[in-house]
């Protein structure tokens, strides 16, 4: 019995206390749902904001494009000034590149030949006026040929050249271009002349200075000849 009154002596204040803990707790139970929610609700537009701010990324990555673009114009290429001519044009000029490949030409002496081989005269002008060619070069190439297997005097082998169809300027250039030694050149004509025939000492000089020597390389070719 005592027990029961010292309980009953007590309820008053227990059920205050312990309405003031539920109150309490009811409280911060509604604030941390409160929290709950807003936290909620701030984690969802934070996930909304990153999954949104991506796709604006991409934009500024296709501006390589138009540098690719521009790298690709240089490889435009032009046609080649071969494919206005005609098929026998192309022709006549592949013939001209190969004959000069081989051998000396004058620009004239190579229109004829071109002619030679059945091209047209307009043609064959075409062709060799459509490739670069140093005129000079072919007369000073063209002289040393000549030298190669026979002996000249400087006016006779110019004249050579000329009857090339090398002009006189060229022909010129050519023989006066390269080394030669012309008092070699008429003993090496005198020696040659006195193999097919004999000479008086005279008469070999007069033919040497009709092919073009000097008195002086005359003289001296017919003394190293022997006479």
């Amino acid at each position: 019995m005592n027990n029961l009154k010292t309980l009953k002596f007590f309820r008053g204040p227990l059920a205050a206390i312990l309405a003031l803990g539920l109150l309490v707790g009811a409280c911060s139970g509604d604030g941390d749902t409160e929290v709950a929610e807003s936290t909620d609700e701030a984690t969802t537009e934070e996930v909304a904001t990153e999954s949104e701010s991506p796709s604006e990324e991409p934009a500024e990555e296709t501006e390589p494009a138009e540098d690719e673009g521009e790298q690709a114009e240089p490889e435009k290429t032009t046609e080649a000034p071969e494919s206005n001519l005609t098929l026998e044009q192309q022709n006549a000029v592949r013939s001209a590149e190969s004959y000069l490949a081989f051998t000396n030409f004058s620009r004239d002496g190579l229109v004829g030949q071109l002619e030679y081989e059945g091209f047209s005269n307009a043609d064959a002008q075409l062709a060799v006026d459509s490739i670069s060619v140093d005129w000079n070069e072919q007369a000073a190439g063209s002289a040393e040929s000549y030298l190669s297997f026979s002996a000249f005097s400087r006016q006779g082998l110019i004249d050579q050249l000329i009857y090339e169809e090398f002009t006189p300027e060229q022909a010129t250039y050519g023989v006066d271009s390269i080394a030669v030694d012309w008092n070699q050149e008429a003993a090496e004509s005198a020696q040659s002349y006195l193999e097919f025939s004999g000479f008086s000492r005279q008469g070999l000089i007069d033919q040497l200075m009709f092919e073009g020597f000097t008195l002086e390389q005359a003289t001296y070719g017919v003394d190293q000849a022997g006479l």
